[in-house]
């Protein structure tokens, strides 16, 4: 009779695993016909990095699982003890005097077997002239968002993980208020003995609850699958990412750009080959992690994003755009993280990372 009843409560287990599998792919089918990337979207700030190792690893990492707290918002599956009583603190300092920052705090419950978060995710984009449509100056007034995000996270079985984030979205504008709310649902594969991480993530579910005007805008939604993979003879971690995979061309069709022609001043075709290649490759994102010393206290990161890459670079001035690296080093209680992520030309931007754990305090390390 007992092992009836353990086959019985596999199989329920492998049952809840494809429907949460379906729902993931399901939500991720109906939105696909949605528009292109930049531009669409109210609450954009939700998809910047929110720590210095996401910055330094291309902006996202949703299939890497560690103590680390701030991977929760990647993907809330990525929860788990290791982060009890983890806290952080992440500040990004963005061109023309942009900032944004992220503090989170994670706890595990022993007894339901669940990890959970709460953090708070913000933006400032500094101050602004006010004035008339004379041009007539009327003083300063300022702009920024900030979203409260509850996550929670549980084993269901030996190499499953389910999580999901809620945010609560606040934005201000001079005189425009907006207040929303977006989810984050994730699933992960985590196979230890081969350091195999395999996820999926539907990220930012949601919208405007009250608008700045009467449209209703919609959170910057994204699909993302992601998987790692840590070398077995060599302190090393390679991650790659698919995002926006629920838009199958992200490819930006600039209508200013005149057509190409040869030279007896033919249109040029395009290359289809080409283009598709171009087009699978910005949804991808490629990062690497040195792992090195007892506890891996010291960390070596690079990362690319193509995306990025192809949208802001200047053809005719090179540049590492697209390009980002850091490194995390661990000094006593407390793991330092920098964060470099190189979006154009005019500049990059420059994220740091405090993180401790409060079981440390006190005890010999």
């Amino acid at each position: 009779m007992r092992d009836i009843e353990q086959t019985r409560m596999k199989v329920i287990q492998k049952y809840r695993i494809l429907v949460l599998l379906f729902i993931v792919w399901a939500s991720a089918g109906i939105i696909r016909a949605q528009a292109p990337v930049g531009g669409r979207y109210v609450y954009e700030f939700l998809g910047l990095p929110a720590s210095a190792r996401l910055s330094a690893l291309g902006g996202t990492l949703p299939a890497v699982k560690d103590d680390d707290i701030n991977l929760a918002i990647s993907n809330p599956a990525l929860l788990n003890p290791a982060m009890h009583n983890a806290l952080s603190f992440s500040h990004n300092f963005i061109f023309a005097d942009i900032q944004s920052g992220y503090v989170t705090y994670g706890r595990h419950w022993k007894k339901q077997n669940i990890t959970t978060k709460i953090g708070v995710q913000y933006v400032n984009y500094g101050d602004f002239t006010a004035s008339d449509e004379r041009g007539n100056i009327n003083g300063t007034f300022s702009a920024g968002e900030a979203a409260l995000v509850l996550g929670a996270g549980k084993q269901l079985n030996e190499r499953i993980f389910f999580g999901a984030n809620l945010k609560t979205v606040f934005s201000n504008y001079e005189t425009y208020h907006s207040f929303g709310m977006a989810a984050d649902v994730g699933l992960s594969y985590v196979k230890d003995s081969s350091g195999l991480i395999i996820s999926l993530v539907l990220k930012n579910i949601g919208g405007e609850i009250s608008t700045f005007t009467s449209v209703r805008g919609s959170a910057p939604l994204d699909f993302q699958v992601g998987i790692s993979k840590r070398l077995k003879y060599l302190p090393f971690r390679f991650s790659v990412t698919g995002h926006h995979l629920h838009i199958p061309n992200i490819r930006y069709d600039d209508p200013s750009l005149s057509q190409p022609t040869d030279l007896f001043g033919a249109p040029v075709k395009e290359n289809k080959f080409e283009n598709f290649v171009d087009n699978l490759f910005r949804h991808l994102i490629f990062s690497g992690e040195f792992l090195l010393g007892k506890n891996e206290n010291l960390r070596l990161r690079l990362g690319y994003n193509h995306l990025r890459r192809r949208e802001l670079t200047l053809a005719s001035i090179p540049n590492l755009a697209g390009f980002s690296a850091g490194f995390g080093i661990k000094v006593n209680v407390f793991r330092l993280d920098y964060g470099v992520g190189y979006h154009h030309l005019a500049g990059a931007n420059n994220h740091l990372t405090i993180s401790t754990n409060l079981d440390r305090f006190g005890k010999k390390i």
